[in-house]
């Protein structure tokens, strides 16, 4: 198990480089990490691994970099960091590829394409995929959100809910209006619940060409 010093060496070795000669290509991710200069890589956190790994993958110049799940397990101040690293990255010239299972991730990107079981669903800018959703959507809330979601599933209006953080987000069948289902909701007990138009987002474009 390699210090962070020891792996940066390494990887400018690899590519006929050193730390040295490059360090400018790295300096503003390498600032952070040089503090751990000499702790092993196994022993980092989470958010600073991927920053290691990331000025691995710089030491050289690279005129593409590929990132597979850069940010899973990391926790949510780094994964901005990150990404906001990626971004100054882009402007120095990079091109990058990345694959995230987080769709919010995916909406940062300038092309976007949705892969289920190796196939590729969809491919576009962001706005275009979520601008694509062509069904009534509507974002639901209320007291109980696990029983309001249990009596939406299987209604004739429901085409689909899905659980979105406290909201549910439901697509329904065409000509439904707002009045109707809250006119259900009501019936139901959900005397409290919320029912507005929303915006659909990239994961419900991917779940519904699932």
């Amino acid at each position: 198990d390699l210090t962070v010093e020891e792996n940066l060496n390494f990887f400018a070795t690899i590519f006929g480089t050193t730390l040295k000669k490059n360090l400018h290509l790295i300096e503003e991710i390498y600032v952070q990490i040089e503090p751990f200069r000499k702790r092993r890589a196994g022993k980092l956190s989470g958010g600073m691994k991927q920053k290691l790994a990331l000025c691995c993958a710089l030491i050289h110049e690279p005129k593409v970099l590929f990132l597979d799940e850069p940010t899973t397990g990391v926790d949510a101040v780094s994964r901005a960091e990150f990404w906001e690293m990626l971004k100054r990255l882009q402007k120095r010239g990079i091109t990058i590829l990345v694959s995230t299972p987080y769709m919010d991730e995916a909406a940062r990107c300038e092309r976007v394409a949705l892969i289920q079981n190796g196939n590729i669903l969809q491919i576009d800018t962001p706005e275009n995929v979520t601008r694509s959703y062509g069904k009534p959507l509507f974002s639901v809330k209320g007291k109980d959100t696990y029983r309001l979601l249990l009596d939406l599933r299987g209604q004739p209006f429901t085409e689909r809910v899905e659980p979105f953080g406290e909201y549910l987000h439901l697509t329904t069948f065409a000509g439904i209006k707002m009045e109707e289902i809250k006119g259900f909701l009501h019936k139901k007990g959900h005397l409290e619940a919320e029912v507005s138009e929303t915006q659909a987002t990239i994961e419900d474009v991917f779940l519904d060409l699932m």
